[in-house]
């Protein structure tokens, strides 16, 4: 997906790839530590950090083809990493429920389950013709 990318940012797609996992790998780092009792003040900075990482990577990641679908679904991809950043804002805000973050972060992941499976679908196909 990222290879077939117009990009006109400077760098490489491969590059903002990487920047797009990386961000990624945090925020799954940020969910995972809750689970061996690391203090909050600690994880939420590292998922806070993971999450704008992966957003700034998703916008040198913009697929700027003929392929309308392909473009549509980059984008809903871009929407995923806004959920994670929704998820980290309620990190942090006093008044939201413990739980707040988690649905935020439940609906990015399922945007990025689908985008995982349809990119490559779409992209097979509009190489076969």
């Amino acid at each position: 997906m990222a290879s077939k990318s117009q990009n006109t940012r400077g760098m490489s797609p491969r590059t903002w790839s990487w920047i797009v996992n990386s961000g990624l790998i945090l925020v799954v780092i940020g969910i995972i530590l809750p689970m061996f009792g690391i203090p909050q003040s600690s994880y939420r900075w590292i998922y806070a950090a993971g999450a704008l990482i992966s957003l700034v990577g998703r916008f040198g990641t913009q697929y700027t083809g003929p392929v309308l679908r392909l473009r549509r679904l980059t984008r809903i991809e871009m929407w995923a990493s806004v959920f994670f950043c929704v998820a980290a804002f309620f990190m942090f805000y006093p008044g939201a429920g413990g739980r707040d973050w988690l649905a935020f972060t439940i609906a990015g992941g399922a945007i990025l389950i689908y985008t995982s499976v349809m990119i490559p679908r779409e992209v097979a196909k509009n190489r076969r013709g």
